[in-house]
């Protein structure tokens, strides 16, 4: 068993590096049934596929699969852009919703650490807040180089470590952290980090980071209060070349040589 560290409250606590599967499922088919994790606008998930789009330089037509792509919503933005769009998630619950609302969409239900594709199928490859779930990435980012053609593009998107929003409410060493619409297994990742475990794959990896993505749900009912303030507020501080770093999101991205 690989074991991790993290720290509450000045005590240092392990952790098992390896993914809950069973816990996963059992969160995201509960949010399926309650229909709550579609956490952003719309205009935000747009601005999201959008920078895919543009950092990529992926042309229409191409072969693009969305990992963890929960009900569909960046799947079915994809293929509005152009790409022949694919969608993966573990929860067989969200993935009936994604098919009932992209009935023209592939909708495959499987593992990023074990995915079903042949090896160089895929043009690209979005990670929809994956890698934040994953207590060691290593193995997804391994399956990420496997199934991409050579010149293939990837980006990842997850919470970054380093944004003191995203640090109060969802990383386990605040003082401020809730448990309440987060599973188990995921925290808020260092950039440097990630890009490390990508880049060891063989993926040429870069940072990048974004803001501005607005919130139209949180499952905590306090944090939902703070909501529209969370929102302006991100609009405006995190434009400055030097509060990037600081931005809430996290952009791993890059080539496979």
């Amino acid at each position: 068993m690989r074991a991790g560290s993290y720290r509450v409250g000045g005590q240092k606590k392990t952790m098992d590096m390896t993914q809950d599967k069973r816990k996963e499922v059992e969160f995201f088919n509960q949010s399926a049934e309650e229909d709550e994790y579609n956490v952003f606008t719309e205009a935000a998930s747009r601005k999201l596929i959008e920078n895919f789009s543009r950092l990529s330089g992926l042309s229409s037509g191409r072969k693009v699969a969305d990992l963890g792509c929960g009900s569909g919503v960046f799947t079915g933005l994809l293929q509005q852009m152009g790409y022949k769009a694919i969608g993966l998630d573990i929860s067989a619950k969200q993935l009936t919703i994604a098919r009932s609302k992209y009935p023209s969409i592939s909708f495959l239900e499987g593992d990023v650490e074990d995915l079903p594709f042949p090896s160089e199928d895929l043009d690209g490859v979005l990670l929809s807040g994956v890698v934040h779930h994953l207590p060691d990435p290593a193995r997804c980012a391994a399956e990420v180089f496997r199934v991409l053609k050579a010149g293939g593009f990837f980006l990842a998107f997850d919470p970054n470590r380093r944004n003191p929003f995203m640090w109060l409410y969802r990383d386990r060493g605040s003082p401020f952290y809730s448990k309440t619409g987060v599973t188990e297994n995921e925290r808020p990742v260092l950039a440097e980090e990630v890009r490390r475990i990508f880049a060891s794959a063989g993926l040429r990896s870069r940072t990048d980071y974004l803001s501005g993505l607005s919130y139209r749900y949180v499952a905590s009912p306090i944090t939902r209060l703070v909501l529209p303030a969370y929102n302006l507020l991100d609009q405006v501080l995190f434009r400055a070349s030097l509060m990037k770093p600081y931005s809430p999101f996290v952009l791993t991205l890059g080539e496979k040589p």
